[in-house]
């Protein structure tokens, strides 16, 4: 196994001080650079129909939610992390492009929905095939073992770091 720039950098470290345990940026700083790799190959994928990653992301999440497809913005925020006023944006983008409609809320009659045009559940169901094809092709590195092994470390993980984040 060849030597990658975060084990060139640890060494570095540990050569100009050795006091330090720099053991965490083994893991750190490899999933970090991952992550930057990882999300230029996404968005490749999400460019050749024109989507960037927001766009994607409402509408994969209006996509989840079955027919008849909509949400409102408030619900679409917390689907995809995001403030009420990204998702505005968004939505204003998708629906000048036809792929979504907004309309009143038949629960509530002030409020508005954002739903999938046909179009964009047409668009959103190819992007996310291509986009499913690409993340096997992405692990395609890892057999089936090391894939659920990683899969579970990095859940441990996460709901660690999410928890500490929300304390």
């Amino acid at each position: 196994m060849s030597i990658d720039r975060v084990a060139r950098i640890q060494e570095q470290w540990r050569r100009e001080r050795p006091d330090l345990d720099v053991s965490p940026q083994g893991l750190i700083g490899r999933l970090h650079r991952l992550g930057d790799l990882l999300r230029d190959e996404i968005l490749t994928v999400y460019r050749r129909y024109d989507l960037g990653e927001g766009e994607f992301d409402v509408l994969a999440a209006l996509r989840r939610q079955g027919a008849p497809f909509e949400l409102a913005p408030g619900a679409l925020a917390r689907h995809t992390m995001v403030t009420t006023g990204a998702i505005t944006k968004r939505l204003d983008r998708l629906e000048e492009s036809g792929l979504i409609e907004r309309r009143l809320s038949e629960a509530d009659g002030r409020g508005r929905v954002a739903r999938l045009t046909e179009a964009g559940r047409s668009l959103i169901d190819e992007a996310f095939t291509a986009h499913i094809r690409n993340e096997h092709r992405l692990i395609a590195a890892l057999d089936p073992e090391q894939r659920i092994a990683l899969e579970g470390l990095l859940r441990i993980w996460l709901a660690d770091v999410e928890d500490a984040s929300d304390a």
